[in-house]
């Protein structure tokens, strides 16, 4: 499957469904049933910072920042209806963002050396060349610069319930490995009527692109929050699941 065609699907998708995803998993959400950025202060202080955001999508987590006083806000998106959403957006608030549309692999008119953050909330695993993206984003950074990113979690599409229906009728919820946790292939997913290509990486992977890329890892989360883990009676099956595995992961990482 080649990347031109990965990233048509994708881009095609995008400019499509944009509006049924607006304001979905932005900060202060790193992801499903996940800690927040009220859990983890990642972040701390942003005012005064650049900020870069990579697949800002509708603009929410720009805006988020921009609350906290950031001095600068730019972000990028392969979609030209998200980066349309996110400029609507943050004018109705009072606030304006330099956007380039563009995929994230691409060689983009962004500063060298300039920013003091560069993030990505559920955004970065739809890159089709994840070394490069990481050197790019590196970059982009000051020295000591910060990039936090979140995605889906390896585990979260490696498993999924096997249900059988016991002698007393009742159902014997399972979770079992569906997938193997080393397929790193694109696959093509039929989501809203239309279809996503993408591939499940490892953690280790994402780490060690990070580390040739000049990064260090300053931190990793992968709990769930505290209302799942506390959650009990009859809950939703990606409740069930998120007690038992994490669905997504969160990495903060430094530019040497």
């Amino acid at each position: 499957m080649g990347r031109d065609e990965i990233l048509k699907t994708n881009k095609t998708y995008w400019d499509s469904n944009a509006d049924l995803w607006f304001g979905a998993t932005a900060l202060p959400t790193y992801g499903v049933k996940f800690v927040t950025e009220d859990d983890l202060h990642l972040f701390g202080d942003v005012s005064g910072k650049k900020i870069l955001d990579i697949c800002c999508g509708s603009g929410h987590s720009l805006k988020y920042l921009a609350d906290r006083g950031s001095a600068e806000l730019w972000g990028v998106d392969i979609s030209h209806k998200q980066i349309e959403n996110a400029d609507a957006y943050l004018k109705e608030y009072g606030y304006t963002a330099r956007f380039i549309c563009a995929p994230m692999e691409a060689e983009l008119d962004i500063p060298a050396n300039y920013f003091d953050f560069v993030y990505s909330i559920y955004g970065i695993g739809w890159t089709t060349d994840l070394q490069s993206t990481f050197r790019k984003i590196a970059s982009y950074l000051k020295r000591d610069g910060i990039f936090i990113f979140s995605w889906h979690h390896t585990l979260n599409y490696c498993v999924a319930w096997s249900r059988n229906e016991c002698k007393d009728g009742i159902e014997d919820d399972t979770l079992i490995f569906n997938k193997s946790y080393f397929d790193e292939s694109y696959t093509s997913i039929p989501v809203d009527g239309s279809e996503i290509i993408l591939c499940n990486r490892k953690i280790s992977t994402y780490i060690n692109a990070l580390a040739k890329a000049g990064f260090v890892v300053e931190q990793m989360a992968e709990q769930s929050d505290k209302e799942t883990m506390e959650a009990v009676g009859d809950v939703s099956d990606k409740t069930k699941k998120a007690k038992m595995l994490p669905l997504s992961f969160c990495i903060k990482a430094r530019k040497l």
